[in-house]
């Protein structure tokens, strides 16, 4: 189903959300244990039928998943000039919750490059400070090609992808408007825009939440450097967070599932299963 207020999709199982793969030594640990309502929050650009890819991981284990990719202009320039139009799209997310009743179940996020990190850190400050989803039980969360931090080079490469078949005057034109307002407010007056705006990965690195995270990343990744994802690593590690990261080596931006679908399957549903026992 989708939605044209908030231009999401649902997928909901028709089983009940039980797990089905446990082994015969897993059964009695696993009985009953209910899977979780899976978030995708998409990458800038990608489409419904890129995170379906993803989604099917889930939905094929028994979970209910939503998936949503915030507007690039809103990612790109908003974000940039420290407008927090993301926090309205973040809290009509949650609400899906209570609409579809589903906000008793334990809920997992998989997070998809900048983009997605960028909706997340207000869905992160709305369920640890707003009073109807502080009480949303959050077991994990993933991260795939993220977060990286002010990699200008990185981010004009991934709007220049999703430009890539408007005009060339206007991919032109938008192409410099960002790498203008990403210089004057995040170089020349980040000290002004900082009273006013915090930059999402200086606010992921001091978040309060205490979930299991796991990181998947690759060194060979021109958007988000890989040393952007390993200090974000080891600055959640220093927050007594329970962190698991896996660098592909060799897989470009949001590409791991491509490349390694085995060995990236196997991460995700490995990570959901211990997430939910905890």
């Amino acid at each position: 189903m989708v939605s044209a207020e908030l231009d999401y999709t649902i997928e909901i199982p028709d089983q009940p959300c039980r797990s089905r793969e446990s082994s015969p030594e897993q059964g009695r640990k696993e009985a009953g244990t209910r899977q979780p309502v899976v978030i995708l929050l998409g990458w800038g650009g990608c489409t419904d039928k890129n995170l379906a890819k993803y989604s099917a991981i889930y939905h094929k284990r028994g979970c209910i998943v939503i998936r949503y990719t915030a507007p690039w202009h809103m990612v790109f320039f908003s974000e940039s000039l420290g407008i927090p139009s993301l926090r309205v799209l973040a809290q009509k997310l949650l609400e899906l919750l209570f609409d579809y009743e589903i906000e008793k179940e334990p809920l997992l996020f998989h997070v998809f490059s900048n983009a997605g990190v960028m909706l997340y850190r207000y869905v992160l400050e709305l369920l640890l400070t707003h009073r109807r989803f502080c009480h949303l039980r959050v077991v994990g969360t993933i991260f795939d090609s993220g977060p990286g931090d002010s990699n200008l080079v990185g981010a004009l490469r991934a709007l220049a992808a999703i430009l890539e078949h408007r005009p060339a005057v206007l991919r032109l034109l938008l192409l410099v408007a960002f790498a203008l307002v990403a210089v004057l407010f995040h170089i020349l007056l980040a000290p002004l825009t900082a009273l006013f705006h915090t930059h999402f990965y200086d606010r992921l690195q001091d978040s309060a939440s205490r979930w299991p995270e796991l990181y998947l990343y690759s060194r060979a990744d021109e958007v988000v450097l890989a040393r952007d994802v390993e200090r974000m690593v080891e600055a959640r590690q220093a927050h007594h967070v329970l962190v698991r990261s896996v660098d592909f080596v060799s897989s470009a931006h949001v590409s791991h599932l491509r490349d390694y679908p085995t060995y990236y399957t196997s991460l995700c549903v490995n990570f959901m299963r211990s997430c939910v026992q905890c």
